[in-house]
């Protein structure tokens, strides 16, 4: 048996193990940990549970170098793990409504230099003046997709969402829909 019979594990599931998710846990919820469920962070926001996750960045496929905009950010544990997955020369860029989940997610997030959280304009998507980007990962449901964010996906770009419970992936050349329901917080 030669050194590569034995392939490691995905990226996705490399840079989840790389990114323990109680880091980016209030101490009250860090007990939940192992859970494969939603724990809450407090001010109306959760993280999502582990299983939703892997399937949200598997149909995103960050790449090494692209630029991501994570909507939603919460606790900063989806941003850490786009970081991982687009590496030194790419970067992840959070929004989030919540100053102070901002606040304790760039204190989680402090040693990655390629990904940054700040708070979200009140009635702006996104983050217009920064795109476009290769990637945008919306962690929060909506029953419509988002003109303001497709103006900020670049040409050959992608974005996941939950789309009226399914998990959706867009292109400027469609979509595609991944199997399961989902739920999330909803978008604002």
């Amino acid at each position: 048996m030669g050194r590569h019979s034995h392939p490691g594990p995905d990226p996705v599931t490399r840079a989840m193990e790389l990114t323990p998710r109680a880091d980016f846990l209030p101490r009250a919820a860090r007990r939940f940990v192992d859970q494969d469920r939603a724990l809450e962070i407090g001010y109306g926001a959760t993280n999502s549970q582990p299983s939703t996750v892997r399937a949200m960045l598997e149909l995103l496929a960050a790449r090494p170098g692209d630029r991501v905009l994570d909507v939603g950010s919460g606790s900063g544990w989806t941003t850490a793990i786009l970081a991982r997955l687009v590496g030194p020369e790419g970067s992840v860029l959070g929004v989030e409504l919540e100053e102070p989940l901002v606040r304790r997610s760039a204190a989680a997030l402090a040693g990655m230099p390629n990904a940054r959280v700040r708070v979200a304009v009140p009635g702006a998507l996104g983050s217009p003046e920064d795109g476009p980007f290769d990637r945008i990962l919306v962690s929060a449901a909506t029953n419509t997709v988002p003109q303001d964010l497709l103006d900020q996906l670049a040409p050959e770009g992608a974005m996941v969402l939950p789309l009226a419970g399914r998990l959706v992936r867009i292109t400027h050349e469609g979509r595609e829909t991944a199997p399961g329901h989902y739920q999330f917080v909803p978008l604002r």
